[in-house]
């Protein structure tokens, strides 16, 4: 069973590696530190909202075999719309994904430093991190050899090595298990928790991970009979991405510590508690965090331009392969510098505040349409649950937006 379900894993473990990036992997260990395992049930929330629309994704991606972006040029017949559409996906995924590759990056280097110290070069008043060149070299050889399974199972091994991390550390904190399943399963809401609650949501829910896994189901699977295939691999992969997530959050929480900001503080809290080993398997997990993410974002906005723009070509074509290099370029030429494109990023910001929900809104319209899936269109329950979500994305949409101009 355990060999049967390796044979078919893979995309969904890309999306899982997509959404574990070093935001979320803050994210969590600020929810653990200020309010332990009372945001818990938050997480689990997130599981199921990405559960439900990752599964309609990859739906589409296997009985269309096209990319969303492709399916929604194809299908928004209002010319001025289409054109909106197709503007704010390329500016939020692929402008997006360009500013926040930086942070990808840094969180990757976060692991390194606190593995081995910093590594810094000075050439005249400008200093490099040379750890940004490495983990820049290791996602363009990983990205140029544009081998469909050669990639799938690099991720899937950063994967295992970043969950295998994460997970360990959580166990050697020996958890209060009651305090733990509360946590999950009954919801709370301690005081200044709000915008943790919504920023755990919406570090799980992304958009980009939508136009990734219908246009990376369709690299690995051909049939309506994998359906049933695609469909584990979805839920499984989601589950053990969020299961990831929790653990952060369990580790965080047992840290009594105040002043830690990020994984690499939590990582060297660890060590007088619980050995210099707890350390090292935190800081490998947020290299595999910062690595993956690297990887998938360039990747993501290279399959967002192709399908928006109408390319119909593969993952070795020139246009293809500029896409992920010029953000992978500037991703590592902005954190090795440490400059951060403030103005890009808000831009950026704002766009997926509005992405988000509009996406969720047409990803449901594409999934309740015959002439594109057929009898493989959403049931009554997955329609019921799509629009509490698409609820969801709408509100974490806004506050995105409103964040972005210090109304909240």
């Amino acid at each position: 069973m355990i060999k049967n379900w390796f044979k078919n894993v893979g995309p969904g473990t890309l999306i899982a590696a997509a959404f574990i990036g070093p935001g979320t992997v803050t994210l969590c260990t600020l929810a653990g530190v200020n309010f332990g395992f009372n945001l818990l049930w938050a997480m689990l929330l997130s599981i199921i909202a990405t559960i439900v629309l990752q599964e309609m994704a990859a739906r589409l991606g296997i009985i269309s075999q096209k990319g969303l972006s492709e399916v929604i040029r194809e299908e928004i017949k209002i010319p001025f719309f289409k054109q909106f559409i197709t503007f704010l996906i390329l500016a939020a995924v692929v402008v997006g994904n360009a500013s926040y590759e930086a942070g990808n990056i840094s969180g990757g280097i976060l692991g390194l430093e606190t593995i081995f110290g910093k590594s810094i070069l000075n050439i005249g008043s400008v200093s490099f991190n040379l750890m940004s060149f490495l983990i820049g070299f290791i996602a363009f050889v990983l990205l140029y050899i544009g081998n469909y399974k050669f990639l799938e199972k690099a991720l899937i091994t950063l994967v295992l090595i970043m969950s295998t991390s994460f997970l360990v550390t959580a166990i050697v904190t020996k958890p209060n298990l009651i305090e733990v399943f509360k946590g999950m399963f009954i919801p709370k809401f301690p005081e200044k928790s709000l915008l943790t609650i919504i920023g755990l949501i919406g570090t799980t829910v992304v958009p980009y991970n939508l136009f990734l896994h219908a246009s990376l189901v369709k690299e690995r699977w051909h049939k309506k009979e994998d359906l049933s295939s695609a469909r584990k691999d979805t839920i499984i992969s989601i589950i053990l991405g969020g299961l990831v997530s929790m653990a952060i959050i369990i580790s965080a929480a047992a840290i009594q510590v105040k002043g830690i900001s990020n994984a690499a503080d939590l990582a060297k809290g660890l060590a007088p508690l619980y050995g210099e080993f707890a350390k090292y398997f935190l800081a490998l997990g947020l290299f595999a965090a910062g690595i993956t993410s690297a990887i998938t974002a360039p990747l993501a906005a290279a399959y967002v331009a192709k399908g928006c723009l109408g390319w119909k070509v593969g993952l070795k074509s020139k246009k293809f392969r500029f896409v992920w290099i010029t953000i992978l370029f500037l991703g590592v030429l902005f954190s090795s510098i440490g400059i951060k494109p403030i103005e890009i990023i808000k831009f950026a910001q704002v766009a997926n505040g509005m992405l988000l929900p509009v996406i969720a809104g047409i990803l449901l319209w594409i999934m309740n349409k015959k002439a594109v899936l057929g009898k493989f269109v959403n049931s009554k329950t997955q329609n019921v649950l799509g629009f509490v979500i698409l609820a969801i994305t709408f509100f974490l949409g806004a506050k995105g937006i409103l964040k972005v101009f210090n109304f909240i």
